[in-house]
């Protein structure tokens, strides 16, 4: 069990059974989307999900996810609008209403003002799509539709390829985040980023609060490809949302671009994760198509650390069998993933602590290590570990509760809590003797163990700085 899964949660989901069954099928994150609430309408939730976690003794990470700043037409008098192709439509504001051509209320002046000729604008996830043919004088502006279809009230809308001034956190999202804090989620994934400043802006609230969780930058604007670096300097780990991602940008193109968030990913040891209909079709159906199967593969061998579920598990029919049969193609996918696979060397400009996670995976590789075994304060170690893909299971050492949830994120990492840890024992020593105590080690047979060892007349470790291979 390598690849991690998230569930999102839902009406399906949000009994303390259901919650069970998913753990036990192989969810280590369960996500709590705000889109659809606020922190009271999870409380009880979260509390099944503790409870779980002791109950089955497995870290079980929460993630709540902010809802951003959604874009969506306001309230059409029509209640729906029959929509042709070449057909032309106003939009504008509510106050500015006009019967002269079918109206598309829109109360975002920021946006609105940013419009210009030959713009495009995409309704209802990809189904409705319109160009605008000009700015009026009165400020109101001409749109000709490009297909046919229903506009409703409330519908979301894209400006593909189009920065806009909306930063990614909401009045909303800031009081949500600081209610989430306080009930105690392990991560928090952000909305509609666009730069790295969005990214710092979430830990700047999580810092004032005395929280150090991760932040999962949800890539879901053209400009967040566009700024990609940056934003991945600046972010613990990412989500391809390609719900949004896939009208942002041509669909042919999507693939490829998945791709390439992926590596940019694996490069810097961040956790990806893939999201988006990965199993639609299991909402009704106990299986899954053949193009959703090779779809879940696929990530997993482009090298996703987590492949996440969303109505599936939020409101289908089968959530827990969605769960079981995503495990099994992950598993299959793994197998040629590690047949394949080859030890690369870090770059020559990488630090000491990517080279030491590599010579690991090598000493792992060459010794048939049973286990590597990473003690980290952090956890950083453990996640240069995981991104070179070893067959070996990697355990992770860590008295810090929130580095422990984190880990969850990184593929074929096993999080372990130092409990009550005894700050003067030496890292190393303490790897051992969780080698010697594990039995999924077999006596005879070796780990390779990084820690971090004293050095000098310094009483605490500076970092990992020591590769051993141990016998059991």
């Amino acid at each position: 069990m390598r690849t991690k899964i998230v569930a999102t949660i839902g009406p399906a989901s949000n009994t303390r059974e259901r919650l069970r069954e998913l753990a036990q099928a192989g969810v280590s994150i369960f996500r709590l989307n705000f889109s659809h609430g606020g922190a009271s309408d999870f409380v009880e939730i979260i509390g099944h999900i503790r409870a779980i976690e002791e109950e089955l003794n497995q870290p079980l990470t929460i993630m709540q996810d902010l809802s951003g700043p959604k874009i969506r037409l306001g309230i059409i008098r029509e209640k729906s609008i029959q929509v042709s192709k070449g057909m032309r439509l106003l939009l504008g504001t509510t106050a500015a209403y006009t019967d002269e051509l079918p109206y598309l209320p829109f109360d975002h002046e920021v946006i609105l003002q940013s419009l210009e000729q030959g713009d495009r604008l995409v309704l209802a996830d990809g189904g409705l799509q319109f160009v605008v043919v000009e700015r009026r004088r009165d400020n109101l502006i001409l749109l000709e539709a490009d297909n046919s279809g229903i506009v409703t009230s409330r519908k979301g809308l894209a400006l593909p390829g189009k920065a806009t001034r909306v930063r990614a956190l909401t009045e909303k999202d800031r009081k949500d985040l600081a209610d989430g804090l306080q009930l105690g989620v392990d991560a928090v994934a952000i909305s509609y980023v666009q730069t790295a400043d969005d990214v710092r802006e979430a830990k700047e609230i999580i810092a004032a609060a005395g929280r150090n969780i991760p932040v999962v930058v949800k890539l879901e604007r053209q400009g967040a490809v566009e700024n990609l670096d940056a934003i991945l300097a600046a972010t613990d780990a990412v989500m391809v949302a390609r719900g949004d991602l896939g009208v942002e940008c041509p669909l042919p193109q999507l693939p490829a671009l998945q791709k390439h968030i992926i590596a940019a990913c694996n490069r810097l040891s961040k956790p990806v994760i893939v999201a988006t209909q990965m199993l639609l079709s299991m909402v009704n159906s106990p299986a899954p198509t053949r193009a959703e199967t090779t779809d879940v593969a696929n990530a997993v061998l482009d090298g996703a650390d987590c492949v996440m579920l969303s109505e599936e598990t939020a409101m289908g029919n089968f959530p827990v069998e969605t769960v079981r049969y995503m495990r099994r193609i992950t598993d299959e996918a793994e197998k040629l993933l590690l047949e394949d696979r080859r030890t690369e060397s870090p770059d020559t400009a990488a630090d000491i602590s990517s080279f030491l996670a590599y010579s690991a995976c090598l000493l792992a590789q060459r010794a048939s290590a049973q286990a590597i075994v990473a003690h980290s304060i952090s956890g950083a170690s453990a996640r240069l570990i995981a991104a070179h893909r070893p067959a070996q299971p990697v355990y992770a050492l860590t008295p810090d509760q929130e580095a422990y949830k984190a880990l969850n994120f990184s593929w074929g990492v096993h999080p372990v809590l130092v409990r009550h840890p005894d700050m003067e024992s030496s890292h190393l020593r303490r790897a051992q003797q969780f080698v010697s105590d594990s039995t999924a080690i077999e006596p005879g047979q070796c780990a390779v163990i990084t820690a971090g060892q004293r050095t000098g007349s310094s009483s605490t470790p500076r970092g990992t700085n020591l590769v051993k291979i141990y016998w059991k």
